[in-house]
């Protein structure tokens, strides 16, 4: 494990260096949330028909989104660099390494994952907390349950990008996947509509995919929306969907790289 605890902490490192992007990004963040915000607000002072969430809610969830935004699998999934390393046929290099390539990649994918996460998350809630409209959790048991609950949603992701990753060995180009996957999270994940606005007979599906504990139940932690003790239920989901995409992904990198030809020499 110490192999794989440095390379995570050789990559973490290297990601934190660019903190130009992330300032960039969280202008961005900023710009997107304060339309989403305008755009739901304008929603809830048009009805007077009683919504599962109040606005401060919808506001605080919105914010949540836009600081853990990087956590989610998008611009950086696959991977680029294993990309290009099973295109040009240097993945054989880390074929030939005496580790398990499986994990090797799940530790870069985590680092991926956290780091520029980590360099977002803690400027917007300096800005969104005083500033924009964005709520503390109601009582400290609410805050440990959302840390713990995020811990497992990172994981979660960063499975769900080494899923997509080990696909590569299977196809020619990973462009389509690429393009599919972020769009499948970004809605099921709850980042364009908070998932208790759905419809009631649509939310049932939406509450058994895996893109729920990767953002919306942790924020409804985070809320007080959900009970803390409901922390046990998001953990035994992302568990489950935790294992299910390291058992695939074990498998797909397995089978593919039985059946990879590299030419050159």
């Amino acid at each position: 494990m110490k192999a794989y605890y440095s390379l995570f902490r050789a990559r973490f490192r290297v990601l934190l260096q660019y903190r130009a992007a992330a300032l960039a990004g969280f202008g961005t963040q900023l710009f997107w949330g304060l339309i989403r915000v305008m755009i739901l607000e304008a929603f809830y002072l048009s009805t007077s028909v009683p919504q599962p969430m109040n606005l401060e809610q919808v506001i605080t969830y919105i914010w949540l989104g836009q600081a853990f935004f990087m956590l989610l699998p998008f611009s950086a999934n696959p991977d680029p660099e294993v990309t290009q390393m099973i295109r040009s046929g240097a993945v054989a290099y880390e074929l030939a390494r005496p580790l398990d390539l499986y994990t090797l990649w799940y530790a870069r994918a985590f680092a991926a994952r956290t780091a520029p996460t980590l360099l977002r998350v803690i400027p917007m809630f300096l800005v969104a907390v005083p500033f924009l409209g964005m709520g503390l959790p109601p009582n400290p048991m609410a805050l440990l349950v959302f840390l713990i609950a995020m811990l497992g949603a990172a994981l979660l992701t960063s499975a769900f990008s080494t899923l997509i990753t080990t696909s590569l060995v299977w196809t020619i180009s990973g462009d389509g996947i690429a393009r599919v996957a972020p769009s499948l999270v970004v809605l099921g994940s709850g980042l364009i509509v908070p998932l208790a606005l759905l419809p009631e007979w649509l939310q049932p599906l939406f509450h058994i995919l895996p893109f729920r504990g990767m953002a919306d139940a942790p924020f409804r932690l985070y809320m007080g929306h959900y009970p803390p003790e409901a922390v046990w239920g998001v953990l035994a989901h992302q568990g489950i969907w935790l294992l299910l995409f390291v058992g695939m992904g074990r498998w797909m990198l397995a089978q593919g790289a039985r059946r990879l030809v590299i030419q050159g020499g």
